[in-house]
């Protein structure tokens, strides 16, 4: 996997992340990590992030099989099962854990009892009960958020520019706090922007295709995709949907735009992760979760795919390209 050995990693007993035989009778100052991400083991988000995260330990003199050893859990995305891993993650005894997503955090909140937790890709940390405040988080979980709620205004004002017809916005989105904010941010929007917004919930893969069609049916639409475990599970499946129904479409990760989306706007998703094993340094050299403050993102990049516009008959004005796009995919 990306030049890190899988058995550096974890074994795997009955489908349970358990830490390599050889590792139980170490020391006691060789450190156990688990890492739970919502993303399956193969996606390219999910393998740039973990590459990214542990070649940021090794420069930090965490190495697997010398004094730290590495359990991941690829839960995809298995919304549901999330309460029973974060249970199996707390029976391994880790000295730390990081999870990725809003999803993942809250049930390592609730399940991994003190054991200190580093997430990444959080909405509104806050509002959704992961910390008393960004600069002092308390208890035992801290990490780096991706955006606040009114991120979702950016996008459709982006969506809005690129394909400025169109008078319906669709909002796929899970059944969860923070994407409720983001879809509040944007029906609060929307009245500025001489649109409607339909939310279009799904709570899992099969759900994608027919919510999509029929909103499409209704013609004159265009589509934000909020990032959660569902859809960032199923890149591939809505990007093809939106292309084939013609439907422009934002993104908040880049490799949406990467699998032939249309336009994202977001983070460089990789810069979290490497963050995280700063603050894993930290916390294994003694430093609680509580003292290191939740840290929200400083720069975000806007990439546009013409190639996805050509395909369903979209022409983005040069002005936009020049003036606004980080990154042109031709």
């Amino acid at each position: 996997m990306l030049g890190i050995r899988r058995r550096e990693f974890m074994t795997i007993i009955g489908g349970v992340a358990a830490w390599p035989l050889a590792a139980r009778a170490q020391k006691q100052d060789r450190k156990r990590l688990a890492i739970v991400m919502n993303l399956p083991e193969q996606d390219l988000e999910a393998r740039r992030g973990s590459q990214a995260f542990i070649l940021k330990l090794r420069e930090l003199g965490w190495l697997e099989g010398r004094n730290l050893d590495v359990a991941f859990r690829w839960v995809a995305d298995r919304v549901a099962d999330l309460p029973g891993i974060a249970k199996e993650i707390a029976s391994l005894k880790p000295d730390a854990i990081v999870g990725r997503s809003g999803a993942v955090a809250l049930a390592l909140q609730h399940g991994a009892g003190a054991i200190p937790i580093v997430f990444v890709g959080v909405v509104d940390p806050i509002d959704v009960g992961l910390g008393q405040s960004l600069a002092r988080p308390g208890g035992n979980i801290t990490g780096f958020m991706t955006f606040d709620a009114p991120m979702g205004t950016k996008w459709l004002e982006i969506i809005k520019e690129i394909a400025p017809s169109l008078r319906r916005v669709g909002v796929l989105l899970y059944p969860q706090q923070s994407q409720e904010l983001i879809l509040k941010a944007i029906a609060d929007a929307v009245s500025s922007f001489r649109v409607e917004a339909t939310p279009l919930y799904v709570r899992r893969a099969s759900e994608i295709e027919p919510i999509l069609n029929t909103f499409a049916a209704g013609g004159d639409c265009r589509l934000i995709v909020l990032a959660n475990s569902v859809t960032n599970s199923n890149r591939q499946v809505i990007v093809s949907l939106a292309e084939r129904l013609r439907m422009p479409a934002i993104y908040f990760y880049r490799t949406y735009v990467e699998a032939g989306g249309l336009v994202s706007y977001g983070i460089e998703p990789t810069e979290p992760f490497r963050n995280a094993a700063l603050y894993v340094d930290r916390i294994f050299k003694g430093v609680k979760p509580a003292d290191l403050p939740i840290q929200a993102p400083t720069k975000f990049e806007l990439i546009v795919n013409i190639r996805a516009a050509k395909a369903i008959g979209l022409t983005i004005p040069e002005s936009f390209l020049l003036l606004r796009a980080d990154e042109v995919i031709e």
